[in-house]
């Protein structure tokens, strides 16, 4: 599963990298990740980004002044992030960039991080041990008292997806595996080829309480479950013409701020972040 994964994000860490900016429907997801993060940080200390990809947050974590740590397991990803960090002279701030699995952080002793982030790797793994696994040694690397961000994909965001794209697989029973469990498998020739990965890997879809109970049964306070599109979620052509009206634009993402916690639509978004402290 790792090697389809990490295929995958070799492939696509270009677009990666440009995802969270390339419209404002996207932007929100780092917008709202961005300000809970600025909530809940410590004014300084050592960030670990889990699976964070090319950098897009750690790079912004660093110009703010953080120590960070990158781990990824896509070396094109951390090829770009060492691209992007020369770009924005932040070299300095990063103590290391590592390859490797969320699933194992042997690497890193017990307390060594301030912050611990782990923004969108969790969903592809797909058995419930890996997601145990990972959780586990995410709480162990963080700090007491350490603030922890875990974002996901969301279940009911994801047949609301299907439904827009796709409105007759409902009814296809090889889908089924995703209304039932929450899980999306690629087909399996699909896997014999880099090419044949232009799809989503495969991947676990979560319930927000699926989420809160992963972190909480291992000694974390929940602080905040946010919804990162909002009520913008599923609407991207509304939010991206607000967006062409300035104020408009600034109004809306003051509604979605004061909003996006309302437990009543922590479920229907694309993507659910958990804000916890270590106890």
């Amino acid at each position: 599963m790792s090697e389809v994964v990490r295929r995958y994000y070799d492939e696509t860490a270009e677009r990666e990298w440009g995802r969270l900016v390339s419209g404002p429907y996207h932007r929100l997801e780092f917008i709202i990740t961005m300000h809970f993060l600025g909530k809940y940080l410590p004014e300084k200390g050592l960030i670990l980004d889990a699976g964070g990809g090319p950098g897009r947050y750690a790079i912004e974590l660093a110009k703010k002044g953080y120590q960070v740590v990158l781990l990824d397991l896509s070396p094109k990803c951390l090829e770009i992030a060492n691209r992007e960090i020369e770009k924005a002279s932040v070299k300095d701030k990063f103590k290391k960039i590592a390859e490797g699995s969320i699933t194992d952080l042997s690497e890193f002793v017990d307390e060594s991080f301030d912050a611990v982030l782990c923004l969108g790797a969790l969903p592809h793994l797909v058995e419930s041990k890996d997601r145990e696994l990972a959780a586990s040694e995410l709480v162990r690397v963080a700090k007491k008292n350490a603030h922890m961000f875990v974002s996901v994909i969301g279940l009911y965001g994801v047949f609301r997806t299907i439904l827009q794209r796709l409105p007759y697989s409902p009814l296809d029973p090889s889908r089924e595996e995703i209304f039932s469990q929450g899980i999306h498998r690629i087909k399996w020739h699909e896997r014999d080829s880099i090419q044949g990965l232009k799809s989503f890997p495969d991947a676990y879809f979560f319930h927000p309480n699926e989420l809160r109970g992963l972190l909480e049964s291992r000694g974390v306070e929940t602080l905040e479950m946010v919804t990162c599109e909002g009520l913008s979620s599923h609407l991207q052509e509304e939010t991206n013409k607000i967006y062409e009206d300035g104020e408009k634009w600034e109004r809306w993402l003051e509604i979605l701020l004061r909003t996006c916690t309302d437990p009543s639509i922590s479920g229907i978004g694309e993507h659910l972040l958990y804000v916890g402290r270590k106890k």
